[in-house]
């Protein structure tokens, strides 16, 4: 008689290992909440999904935030390449982009959506949508079963947690896995907000809601006076601060008070201070008998400018060829360090991913199963490991759920 698997959560992690085990002989049962799986998978990368980065294992290994080692065998067994060509494979073709983030060539998420679920139906997968799991039912250490919401219980030699972490909870991801485990004995580290917008306490932000800026350099500034994140890309101003890949990356190395950090966005990377200098003295030039708030269309983001004016601190209506070369250095000073105080993180609602979770003290990284119950393991979100922004997260989940599938199948 074929092993009973029940996996909880039809996400990225629960389809990609229920594809996995099923191809592997294994009998799945995926139950989700939502009536449609894979609902957090078409909102990732802006709708496009970042399934995973184009790097080798080392270089992944840098880029995840919290408990790094614990996937030094699941990222050996199933690399960044090994996706990829699962997703080829599953008629999805690909295409690397900058930062070596891969999406797929239709820049559809629900492409990626729709391949996993054939992956997971194509091998023998049944779905039950709309279907809540309440409690993982043991005998002695090791699981029996599921009971549901309705008090079915559904009969498992083994049972996946991959139910994913708190944020964007509209999709299913409530927090339902960090209570089961504890149930079960399991510790689960405090989550947190990761990857997420920041809120700011300059009210100009707000002035250039929706503004987006492209070739930025970023820097954090950390509690010590030093930087601690720096990256050339792209970011957006909001109604409460910033938000955009940069500001998500940022967002990640912030340990403790967020209010001890700065942002300083430089806006032209490509010049040097002196070349800066220049450029504001050809434009001058050209602009000679403008006033200065008129003046600065070639060089700045038309919404941006009032603003640049005001903190300038030169009053618009001077004449361009009236403005010192002392205040020439205050704009150029701003152009180049334009300075934002964080007051704080965005809610977990707006989170990309959940710091923090299932102790990977108590989990296996060979096979992902609880050391304290047989036939009990996790995947993905739910676990505390997260990473960076540029598909790492996602590369988490497939690598992770093909180590539990393995697992599963070789007991």
């Amino acid at each position: 008689m074929k092993k009973q698997v029940v996996i909880i959560g039809g996400g990225a992690a629960g389809l990609c290992c229920g594809g996995f085990a099923g191809q592997a002989g294994l009998k799945v049962t995926i139950l989700d909440k939502n009536a449609n799986p894979g609902r957090k998978l078409l909102i990732t990368g802006k709708g496009r999904c970042n399934v995973t980065n184009n790097c080798e294992a080392d270089e992944f290994m840098k880029n995840v935030r919290s408990n790094p080692r614990f996937l030094f065998s699941a990222t050996s067994a199933f690399p960044p390449q090994a996706t990829m060509e699962l997703f080829e494979g599953l008629g999805v073709p690909l295409k690397t982009e900058r930062g070596r983030r891969v999406f797929p060539v239709s820049d559809q998420a629900s492409d990626v959506r729709d391949a996993l679920v054939r992956f997971a139906k194509g091998n023998g997968c049944l779905f039950r949508q709309k279907t809540s799991a309440q409690e993982i039912l043991c005998e002695g250490n090791h699981v029996r079963g599921v009971r549901l919401a309705s008090g079915e219980v559904v009969p498992a030699d083994c049972v996946v947690v991959a139910t994913g972490g708190l944020s964007y909870p509209l999709t299913g991801s409530d927090g339902d896995g960090y209570r089961m485990a504890q149930e079960l004995g399991h510790t689960v580290v405090e989550q947190k907000p990761s990857l997420v917008p920041l809120v700011t306490q300059e009210g100009w932000c707000a002035k250039v809601m929706g503004l987006s800026l492209k070739n930025v350099t970023l820097t954090l500034i950390g509690p010590k006076g030093k930087p601690v994140y720096q990256e050339l890309g792209e970011m957006l101003f909001t109604h409460f601060g910033v938000s955009g890949p940069l500001v998500l990356s940022a967002s990640s190395y912030i340990k403790g008070d967020p209010k001890t950090y700065q942002l300083l966005i430089d806006l032209k990377p490509g010049l040097t201070p002196q070349q800066l200098d220049a450029r504001l003295l050809r434009d001058f030039g050209e602009f000679k008998n403008k006033d200065f708030s008129n003046a600065l269309d070639k060089l700045l983001p038309k919404k941006l400018i009032p603003v640049m004016v005001e903190l300038s601190g030169i009053p618009g209506a001077t004449k361009v060829n009236e403005v010192t070369k002392e205040q020439r250095g205050r704009l150029a000073a701003l152009v180049k360090g334009l300075p934002l105080t964080i007051k704080g993180l965005g809610p977990m609602e707006e989170a990309v991913i959940t710091a923090g979770g299932v102790s990977v003290k108590e989990i296996d990284p060979k096979t992902m199963e609880s050391k304290l119950v047989k036939g009990l393991y996790f995947v993905g979100e739910v676990l505390d490991v997260d990473a960076f922004t540029g598909g790492y997260n996602l590369q988490i989940a497939w690598e992770t759920a093909y180590s539990a599938a393995q697992g599963m199948a070789a007991v």
